[in-house]
């Protein structure tokens, strides 16, 4: 008879551990990774055609490359437990010595799972700075950008925000899912990339419109179903104040994304799609750091100042001379620094109990200081991302073969074509060949052709680029 092998402390753990938390956290995580390509169908929407499919492929990329990232030091830097106020230190790299242990956030979950779970959030980071810099960035400087700025900027402001010794979280400072890590962070990060790369070619003479609304909504309504899981998770439990978050974000939602379409109503008497759906995600942005803290009728205000202030930010680059090309700076930065400081004045000890966590409050609760924490945290991850952003990408592009930017012929062309050699829509591609062509000139053809693009029956003639026309 063998003798049974005897296991070690990180296989005796299981009775540790809470298993509706573990189920809520793992599920946060698939909604949170189900963000990663919403924002790419946002961004793809809002985009003209001919760069559609670029922007998709890049937030997921962003995914992957954050992903390693994390893995092998992202998550040591932003979390051990051994750093200092702004940074942590390598005893976490290649998630060494996390198998058996708690998570410092929750004691109910284990830390290889509030490793991966916060992984979600330092990838859909980057992938939303990534926005401002649509339609004229090459593809591999961006990446390589993208895993330097997660290690040099993400994971300093996530560490100072939310580990043990944290600067921030020592000085009592409330940001439950991500005001600066995340939202102030990639926005100044988008600010600095827009201003870095230049104006698109024919900024201020050629109309840029959204070429897909569809994606846009197909987009937001991933990331609202994802936002679930994005604050609702951050309470590390299957409890009251997750719910609390759920539904408090739900409602910021709702509330911004009617404000921003009443506003855009009251200039243009057009109840616009893209209106809503843009201020749906400044309500989520806002509503983001306290969702957590505040009870559920204050995400009213947040929803309400959310979507107005974003709305009116969005005019900043034009007022400014900045071509932000998906408005990221206005509705992440600026939204995270309104939340910031609503935050400031919402949150409520009663509602943080919930969840076992003991705080002095906000405005609302008499401790009216909380705002200058909550400034001080916004004013610090912003110039902090700006500046340090700003510099990678000054000495990337000195750097032979990490030009940030595109040449004029590959942008007219379109990032898709230019830097993939795939484009999203081969019909329209099509399309525009023919009417280019003398073909549609003969008027007795024009119907047939016509039904043929709209039916896809339009082969390539092998070996040339010409069409086959039925």
């Amino acid at each position: 008879m063998s003798t049974p092998t005897p296991l070690d402390d990180s296989m005796l753990v299981e009775n540790k551990y809470f298993p509706g938390d573990i189920a809520w956290v793992l599920a946060s995580t698939g909604l949170v990774w189900l963000m990663i390509p919403g924002v790419g169908f946002f961004y793809s929407g809002m985009a003209r055609n001919k760069n559609a499919l670029s922007l998709i492929l890049l937030c997921v990329l962003c995914g992957a490359v954050v992903t390693i990232q994390w893995f092998i030091i992202g998550y040591s830097l932003t979390y051990s437990t051994n750093g200092n106020g702004f940074i942590g230190n390598v005893d976490h790299a290649f998630f060494r010595n996390l198998k058996g242990n708690p998570s410092f956030a929750s004691q109910r979950i284990p830390d290889i799972l509030y490793a991966v779970y916060q992984g979600m959030f330092a990838s859909v980071t980057p992938a939303l700075a990534i926005g401002a810099a649509a339609e004229r960035a090459r593809v591999v400087p961006l990446l390589i950008f993208v895993f330097v700025w997660t290690t040099l900027v993400y994971d300093v402001i996530a560490s100072w925000s939310w580990s043990e010794k944290g600067w921030y979280a020592q000085l009592g400072g409330l940001d439950f899912a991500g005001g600066t890590p995340v939202h102030i962070t990639s926005g100044a990060a988008a600010l600095a990339y827009c201003i870095k790369l230049g104006k698109r070619h024919g900024h201020g003479t050629d109309e840029f419109k959204p070429h897909n609304v569809a994606n846009v909504i197909l987009g937001t309504t991933m990331l609202w179903f994802g936002w679930f899981g994005f604050n609702g998770g951050s309470a590390n439990a299957a409890n009251l104040r997750a719910i609390m978050a759920l539904t408090s974000s739900n409602l910021a939602a709702s509330v911004g994304g009617i404000t921003w379409m009443l506003i855009d109503y009251r200039l243009e008497r057009k109840l616009s799609a893209l209106g809503f759906c843009s201020g749906a995600v400044a309500g989520l942005v806002c509503v983001t750091p306290g969702s957590g803290y505040i009870n559920i009728p204050s995400a009213i205000a947040f929803g309400i100042v959310g979507g107005t202030s974003c709305n009116f930010a969005v005019k900043l680059k034009h007022l400014l001379d900045f071509d932000d090309a998906l408005d990221v700076f206005a509705v992440h930065g600026v939204g995270g620094i309104c939340g910031n400081i609503l935050t400031g004045i919402f949150a409520q000890k009663e509602v943080a109990a919930l969840g076992g966590q003991v705080i002095r409050g906000g405005w609302l609760d008499g401790h009216w200081v909380q705002i200058l924490y909550q400034l001080a945290d916004s004013c610090a991850g912003l110039a902090y991302s700006f500046c340090v952003t700003y510099i990678i990408l000054f000495i990337m592009d000195k750097i032979p073969g990490l030009h940030l930017r595109v040449d004029v012929e590959a942008e007219e062309l379109g990032i898709d074509d230019s830097e993939l050699g795939e484009l999203a829509y081969y019909h329209v591609d099509r399309l525009a060949s023919l009417l280019n062509s003398n073909y549609l000139n003969n008027s007795t053809n024009t119907a047939t052709t016509m039904t043929n693009i709209n039916s896809g029956k339009l082969p390539i003639q092998p070996g040339t680029n010409q069409y086959i026309l039925s």
